[in-house]
């Protein structure tokens, strides 16, 4: 550890190195260097005393609890990712309404903006809870958080009230996936994870069917609030009896033997400092505040008199940028404990996952962010329709996530389904709906491109997650996911920013260009209230010309998106063609 305070530093912390193997480096992976004879349930392997604290228990936890635990956790994960993807699902097809209901939908993708960067780089500070306190309790504090989201947005009045509420909401539901993530890694083995990433992403398959029609009813019933309203009770008594289940378990590893706890000997104030060090507090404020303050110009400059030469954008980008690179600084000369791992980052597969997982987020938010609307606008479909296609890559996805998960079993390879179909496959569905975004276009077509974007989705992911955990040892998995949804979440944020920097540059502009002189007058209404543009009867002249407008935004937005994705042919290309066949990774009783 470099730097004046080194003397916070977690004594544990160990840099991440290759164990040296006799297989060729194609097929090495940044794992416990153990043989391999079984994979019994009940594991005779002492629990590694070199872990963090929280790996520790985990590790104890699986060594103590029966085959019927094991299962019913599996159950508890798969219930609640059913809860949260059907919440997630409806939320999605109510935004536009919400921010409508304030008059500002053109903001729908900026509200997504300052809770992404939120929710990403929260992950790390999260996987240190995980790794510190225990798996239970961070699972336990980002359930709280995400509880908190829903209330606040189903009270609020405003859209920055909204805005507000989308942030403990994007963090609570990033580190409610985020965390049940490293259950199915402290869980199952290598070799096995694919399938069991696809099962617990199995709820979208049955939810895909559900939040459209009961969006619909929400928004024609008891209003968008009470639709949020419901699922702040749902969802705690959904996700509490998995804490309760891993709490329990790690009491019986304590009275076992297998855990002993140590005082730690700090007072309350040395434990303070303790931990905001160990957090980096620091530059998590300076990473958060310097993304925040550099991404939001772009969302809003065409709010302001003066656009881009308005002082306060031209101030927010300076600023921003500032802080981004005192960030830098600290990291490099000063942070006891460092923010982000760099010593992970420096392994090709884990970099070149990180970045993949970027490029998808950064592609998928720029099309998407507006993409329900034209659905609804320019091909005049109700919101179950529009949820109904929308929620094609969930279904498609979920669907592949399986084929994927048994040929990475059975070649025990991740890298070639991901190289030669997930990415190519993905350029090819978004470069195609450059065209059949057009007015008129058929919907068979759309579909069409929906379905390929799936299956590619479903590759991609399974992909990138196998690559960061395949090219790290189990103390490091929480910290290479939390990377993983790091790089993933911030790459959203910025695909939002794209999207939103679009869209306020063309639509408006294109809607003064097309709009007949009656409806000039209009044309304010039009821009930022998504029921105002449905008003407007199919066929008329005033709905013909928001239509054309929305052609001239979409097309940009897919082209960004398009040229975007080809980076992730490359960050594929550097992985290591792990075998993970090859590795044991975990301890206890796994799947």
């Amino acid at each position: 550890m470099r730097g004046p305070l080194a003397r916070f530093a977690h004594p544990t912390e160990v840099p991440v190195e290759e164990k040296s193997h006799t297989a060729n480096d194609k097929e090495i992976g940044v794992v416990d260097n153990q043989p391999r004879n079984s994979e019994t349930d009940t594991d005779i392997d002492a629990i590694d005393s070199n872990a963090q604290a929280g790996v520790q228990k985990i590790e104890a936890t699986t060594k103590v609890w029966t085959k019927s635990n094991l299962i019913l956790a599996y159950i508890f994960i798969w219930i609640i990712y059913f809860v949260d993807s059907m919440q997630q699902g409806m939320g999605s097809l109510l935004t536009p309404y919400v921010t409508s209901a304030f008059a500002l939908h053109s903001l729908t993708a900026t509200t997504g903006v300052m809770s992404g960067i939120f929710g990403g780089v929260s992950k790390l500070t999260l996987a240190k809870i995980l790794d510190i306190w225990g798996r239970p309790q961070g699972f336990l504090v980002v359930v709280l958080l995400m509880t908190i989201g829903l209330v606040m947005m189903a009270a609020c009045n405003n859209v920055e009230t909204y805005a507000a509420a989308q942030v403990f909401y994007w963090i609570g539901y990033n580190g409610v996936s985020y965390s049940l993530s490293v259950f199915i890694a402290d869980t199952s083995h290598l070799k096995n994870r694919a399938l069991m990433l696809a099962f617990i992403s199995s709820p979208y398959i049955i939810t895909v069917w559900i939040s459209s029609p009961m969006s619909q009813s929400v928004l024609s019933g008891i209003g968008w609030r009470w639709g949020f309203g419901i699922f702040s009770i749902i969802t705690p008594i959904m996700c509490l009896p998995l804490f309760f289940l891993f709490t329990w378990n790690y009491q019986k590893a304590k009275k076992a033997g297998f855990v002993i706890s140590t005082p730690s000997g700090r007072t309350t104030w040395e434990s303070i400092k303790y931990y905001f060090w160990q957090f980096d507090v620091i530059c998590l404020i300076l990473v958060t505040g310097g993304f925040a303050l550099f991404l939001l110009p772009f969302n809003i400059y065409s709010y302001q008199y003066y656009g881009w030469k308005d002082p306060m954008i031209i101030c927010l980008i300076i600023f921003g940028g500032l802080l981004l690179i005192g960030a830098v600084v600290w990291e490099r000369f000063f942070a006891p404990v460092k923010f982000l791992p760099w010593e992970l980052l420096k392994d090709r597969t884990v970099l070149g996952a990180c970045i993949l997982s970027a490029v998808l987020f950064v592609e998928y938010y720029i099309w998407t962010a507006y993409f329900s609307s034209f659905l609804q606008v320019v091909l005049n479909l109700n919101v179950t329709q529009t949820g109904y296609i929308g929620n094609i890559y969930s279904l498609g996805s979920c669907f592949f996530s399986f084929v994927v998960g048994f040929l990475i079993r059975w070649t025990g390879r991740f890298k070639w389904i991901t190289l030669y179909f997930g990415v190519p496959v993905t350029i090819l569905s978004i470069g195609l709906l450059i065209h059949f975004r057009q007015p008129g276009t058929y919907i068979g077509w759309i579909i069409m491109c929906e379905i390929l974007y799936a299956f590619a989705g479903g590759a991609c992911v399974i992909g990138e997650q196998m690559a960061v955990m395949a090219a790290a040892a189990h103390q490091h998995v929480a910290v290479v996911l939390a990377m993983e949804g790091m790089f993933s979440s911030v790459g959203g944020a910025i695909g939002g920013t794209i999207s939103a920097a679009i869209w306020t540059g063309t639509f408006p502009k294109a809607l003064a260009k097309y709009l007949p002189p009656e409806s000039q007058a209009n044309l304010t209404d039009i821009y930022s209230q998504l029921p105002v543009q449905l008003s407007y009867p199919m066929g008329s002249p005033t709905r013909d010309a928001i239509i054309l407008a929305y052609g001239d935004g979409l097309r940009w937005m897919f082209v960004a998106a398009t040229a975007i994705t080809a980076i992730g042919l490359v960050s594929v290309a550097v992985w290591r063609d792990i075998k993970v066949k090859d590795f044991k990774q975990v301890k206890g009783r796994v799947i």
